[in-house]
């Protein structure tokens, strides 16, 4: 029995990613693990936003909210295009919007 344990965890080891993957995995759950940042995504969910109105539907500075925006962009959530003087955010690709949809789904389940 014991072997077959073995067997079963070898298994798994093997089929498991590398470990640069999960680190930068636990990274990327980091900067979700700030409450601001996720409602700056969340806000992104709707549409491309200008900073000035992510930071009037989430009702904190412009400042505060650029520098939010700075750590979604190195962490690759979202990206930015300029459209004149400012700047247009959008979330990076679909994933990040399965993320947030995910989290609030399972979030909503009854136990």
């Amino acid at each position: 029995m014991a072997e077959q344990y073995s067997t079963i965890a070898e298994e798994i080891k093997n089929k498991l990613p590398a470990d640069e993957i999960i680190y930068d995995l636990a990274e990327v759950f980091k900067v979700f693990g700030d409450s601001t940042r996720t409602k700056i995504l969340s806000c992104l969910t709707f549409g491309e936003l200008k900073v000035s109105d992510i930071a009037e539907a989430c009702q904190m500075s412009v400042s505060a909210v650029s520098h939010q925006l700075r750590i979604l962009r190195n962490a690759k959530l979202i990206r930015g295009r300029k459209d004149g003087k400012e700047v247009i955010y959008a979330l990076d690709d679909k994933h990040v919007e399965l993320i947030i949809e995910c989290g609030l789904s399972h979030l909503r389940e009854e136990d």
